[in-house]
């Protein structure tokens, strides 16, 4: 797969993995779908990352990169417990929560950011193989796209 089609991959299958967790209902096929896609979105984040890697692309997105990676795996490691429902009978006292809502409150948020990271790494990536970021434009002009 070119590396442009995994870092657009990576958004979509992110955003069906959002879609599937707010569906109703707790099929165990819907939460073999969701431990599936979760598995698909690390392996999309390291293989976007390692191909990054290897371009001359600004270390900003190279830094960005590695972070989707990591919080990929961390959602992913989050995501064991949650999967055999761990703390749910355990509360945090201080903030009244169940260990496993915790948890899952961490799990939700690093998703996320894996998504909104992974729609600036691929316009980056994309401004920068286009060049335009060489390209000024005027103060309130929308230029027509080139050809």
């Amino acid at each position: 797969m070119k590396l442009w089609m995994a870092l657009y991959a990576l958004i979509w299958v992110t955003l069906i993995e959002f879609l599937l967790a707010m569906t109703p209902g707790n099929s165990p096929i819907l939460l073999y779908l969701h431990t599936a896609l979760g598995i698909a979105i690390i392996a999309l984040a390291f293989y976007n990352f390692s191909g990054l890697r290897k371009t001359r692309v600004m270390g900003r997105v190279k830094r960005i990169a590695q972070a989707s990676f990591n919080l990929s795996v961390a959602v992913g490691i989050l995501g064991v417990p949650i999967f055999f429902g761990f703390g749910m009978a355990s509360a945090i006292p201080v903030i009244n929560i169940s260990i496993y809502g915790f948890i899952l409150f961490f799990h939700v948020i690093f998703a996320f950011a894996i998504i909104t990271q992974a729609s600036a790494i691929a316009i980056a990536h994309d401004m920068w193989e286009d060049k335009e970021f060489l390209n000024e434009t005027e103060p309130g002009v929308v230029p027509p796209m080139p050809h």
